[in-house]
Formats: C-alpha cells, sequence, structure tokens
C-alpha cells in the first residue's frame, strides 16, 4: 500500500481503494470531491458525476442564505429539476435528533433519487442517515469548517438525550468552497480547529487500546491522522484573519479525518476522551433543556484538559493494590448511583447498556490490568510519541482567540468532573478514563483535575 500521509486527497478516494498490511481493503466511498474557491459552480456537475438526476435539497434557515439559494439556482440554471426542503428549526438551534429526521422524511419526495445538503454538522449527519435509510445517493455543500464529519460514515446523533455515533454512509459528494466556508462565523472556525487537535488524543487512545485490550489499530491510518493535524495546526494563526490557506488547511484535514474513519470503519483515528466531554456536557444540557456550544469548540476544551491529565499521567507508575483497593470499593450499587448522578433521565439508558457490554466485569478488568502492567513502559512510549508538549499546543489554539477552558463555554468544574467519572459509560470504546479506571486512579485523577480545570498553564 502506499504512504497514505503523503497521497493527495483524490488518490485517497479511488474507488478501488487500497489493501493494506493491516488486513482491512481501505476505501472511501466518494464519487465526487472538491475544495477550493469557486467549486460552488460545481454543483450541476456533482450531481451529474454522480448519476443523479433529481434532488432532494434539504437545507436551514442559515445555511439557506450562506448557499442554499446558490445551489438552487444552479440546479434551475443547468435544467436539473429538484425538491427543496428547510427544516424547521425546534427551539433555538437544530439538532441532530429524532424529530429533524423525521422532519425530513416525512417532507422527502419519493421522485427523488440524491439527497443533497446544504450546511455542516446537523445538516450532514441528518442527511448522511435519513440518505441510508431510504438508500438514495448523498451529497453535501459545506458552509462552515467546523467539524470532520462531511467524509465519515457516521452521524453522531440525540437519541434519548443520549449522544450516539450511528453508522450510516459516507456521503458520494462533497463540495467545500472556501469563499464561503472562510465567511462562517469565527465560532465555526474555531470548532474545526478544535476538531483537528483532538486528533493528537485520538491517535494516543487508539494506539494504547491496542496494547491493552488488542483492539484493530492500523498505523497508515494513523500516519494520515497525524499528518492531517500538523498541516491544520501549522496553518492555525491564519485563522482569525480568515487567511484563505487556513481555511483550505482546515477544510482539507477535516475531510481527511472522515476518510481516515472510513478506511478505519470505526471512528477511533478522530475521536477520544475529548469527544466524550463534548458529548456528556450536550447529555447534560439536553437533560436541563438548556443550549451548549458547537462540538468542536467544546472538542477543543476537551483536549486542553486531556493534555493536562495526559501531562499527570506520564508521572503515574502501576499499583496493583490500588486498583483493586478502588475496583472493590466501587460497588454495583455506588456505581449505580453514580451514574444516575450524572446523567439524570439519560440513566436508565446507560444502565441497560452495561448490562449488556459489561465495562464492569471483574474478570475483564484484571485481564486488561495485567496487560497494563506488563506494557507500561510501552504505553508511556505512546504518549511520547503522540502528544506534543502542553504549552506548545495551547500556544497554537491560543493565537486564534478560541476558547481553551471551560468556563469560557459556561461549564462548571462540577460538570466537568463528572462527564469525566462518567466519559467511560457512555461508549464502549477503552480510552483514558476506562485506563484511569483500570489503573484504580479515577478519583485522584478527578481531583487533581478540580485543581487545573481552569488553570491556562
Amino acid at each position: 500500500m502506499p504512504d497514505c500521509a503523503s497521497m493527495s486527497l483524490q488518490s485517497l478516494i479511488r474507488p478501488e481503494g487500497y489493501d493494506c498490511p493491516c488486513g482491512k481493503r481501505h476505501r472511501c466511498a466518494l464519487d465526487y470531491l472538491a475544495i477550493g474557491p469557486g467549486v460552488l459552480s460545481q454543483v450541476p456537475d456533482m450531481v451529474r458525476a454522480m448519476d443523479c438526476h433529481k434532488p432532494f435539497v434539504v437545507y436551514d434557515e442559515n445555511t439557506l442564505k450562506a448557499a442554499g439559494g446558490q445551489v438552487c439556482a444552479m440546479l434551475d440554471g443547468a435544467g436539473i429539476p429538484y425538491v427543496a426542503y428547510q427544516i424547521p428549526c425546534q427551539g433555538d438551534r437544530l439538532a441532530p435528533a429524532e424529530w429533524e429526521v423525521g422532519s425530513v422524511m416525512m417532507h422527502f419526495d419519493p421522485g427523488c433519487d440524491m439527497l443533497l445538503g446544504v450546511g455542516s454538522g446537523v445538516i450532514n449527519d441528518i442527511c448522511k442517515l435519513v440518505a441510508h435509510g431510504v438508500g438514495i445517493k448523498n451529497a453535501i455543500v459545506g458552509t462552515a469548517p467546523s467539524m470532520d464529519g462531511y467524509a465519515s460514515n457516521s452521524s453522531a446523533m440525540e437519541v434519548n438525550r443520549i449522544k450516539m455515533t450511528l453508522f450510516d454512509q459516507v456521503p458520494q459528494g462533497i463540495l467545500l468552497d472556501t469563499d464561503i466556508l472562510r465567511q462562517a462565523p469565527m465560532r465555526m472556525l474555531w470548532a474545526g480547529l478544535g476538531d483537528m487537535a483532538a486528533k493528537y488524543i485520538s491517535v494516543c487512545e487508539w494506539r494504547i487500546s491496542h496494547i491493552v485490550t488488542g483492539e484493530y489499530y492500523c498505523e497508515d491510518v494513523a500516519a494520515l491522522m497525524r499528518s492531517a493535524v500538523r498541516k491544520v495546526t501549522a496553518a492555525a494563526d491564519g485563522i482569525p484573519s480568515r487567511d484563505p490557506q487556513a481555511i483550505q488547511a482546515i477544510a482539507e484535514g477535516l475531510v481527511i479525518s472522515g476518510i481516515a474513519m472510513a478506511y478505519a470503519g470505526i471512528s477511533r483515528p478522530a475521536s477520544g476522551l475529548e469527544h466524550q466531554f463534548s458529548h456528556i456536557w450536550e447529555m447534560m444540557a439536553l437533560d436541563r433543556g438548556r443550549p451548549y456550544d458547537l462540538h468542536g469548540i467544546q472538542v477543543g476544551v476537551g483536549t486542553m484538559l486531556m493534555m493536562k491529565l495526559y501531562r499527570k499521567l506520564r508521572t503515574v507508575r502501576p499499583d496493583r493494590a490500588k486498583a483493586d483497593a478502588w475496583w472493590q470499593a466501587m460497588t454495583p450499587v455506588k456505581w449505580e448511583a453514580m451514574i444516575r448522578r450524572i446523567f439524570g433521565r439519560s440513566a436508565e439508558d446507560l444502565l441497560a447498556l452495561e448490562a449488556v457490554e459489561h465495562k464492569n466485569d471483574p474478570a475483564a478488568h484484571e485481564a486488561r490490568l495485567g496487560r497494563i502492567m506488563e506494557h507500561w513502559d510501552e504505553i508511556l512510549s505512546v504518549m511520547d510519541q503522540e502528544l506534543p508538549a502542553y504549552d506548545v499546543l495551547r500556544g497554537v489554539l491560543e493565537t486564534t482567540g478560541m476558547p481553551l477552558r471551560p468556563s469560557e463555554i459556561g461549564i462548571s468544574v462540577q460538570d466537568t468532573l463528572d462527564a469525566f467519572m462518567g466519559s467511560r459509560d457512555v461508549r464502549n470504546k477503552y480510552q483514558s478514563s476506562t485506563l484511569l479506571w483500570d489503573l484504580g486512579l479515577t478519583g485522584e485523577f478527578a481531583d487533581y483535575l478540580a485543581e487545573v480545570a481552569e488553570e491556562n498553564a
């Protein structure tokens, strides 16, 4: 297999894919991809290249203004029939949830043979899910470089107030016009950078999980992700001025992130515990009926929290007695009480999930702990190889003016601690909080997080 990290975007999406030493055939089912200034004019070409004839165009109030009107005008000018639908906003935001998906489904014209979304995260996730459900092709015209799901094969959805990753399909077409992307609100540009900075953590955790649990890992996919995040962080200082090259770098990095997830068939290359901070903060907000910030903004804050936790983790030596004491003290009754306190109305679903996934199984814990103690020096080496220095990453993000501390996005220290404590129970995914749980260090690291969460050093 060629070196993924040095391949062009067009090479990465070639239809036949690549056989990899990891045992997988890496493929991203994209038929049409264009990123750059002025590529919005290619909408009719994309529809024809996908062998489609009547798009169902979906947007919301904001994305109609950003690009939806132009998309419809281009389809009109090209003589391509279409049906357009504007998703109504329930409350103060459009949500990736059951109501919005149902709204699109109920207005879908079965005479349409493709779903063409105009927007970013929420629109993209809804359209992927609906297109997968009705069995038609899907394309997206991006309006902000705010998230890494454009080319992924999954949607981050709210299901019964729980943030879940639902695997569906990669859009067959993606158009990211950087002239439009650079006009997005600055918070959306920050969100894209925050989502990319997270990849340092996600690749690190993926490698650690491979060591501890034997989970599938691909070095070629990881190298692709490393290359993308380096290019984005190198261009970050151009974000405040909306420099076209910086926006191009972020857009390409976000698409590559989605390609990496499609290659691996899982979200591991692009999502770790820093994402769980965001997901749980969103769940808390939903439970309380309150608004929450952009996912990528929250992920950026979560990434800096993780950098602090890893800074302390590098000083640790495993202690079996401490690990055993933690597991014996955290009885099923205490664990359930913690879940109910943190997650409120969503707790029942998480308790039911544990009955299926058995993350608290003592025998599985014992096996993992043995692997951790045997390979601790290797785990420390992975941290050193994958993670930049805290001050270096903080400096990169600070130049943009983006939020870096929980309080700057309205998150309390208590909610930060609760998100950390509950993170291992939201996904059946071995991540840093699971490692700390296995080591018996969850309480100690929660205390440390309380001390440093609001520090900027």
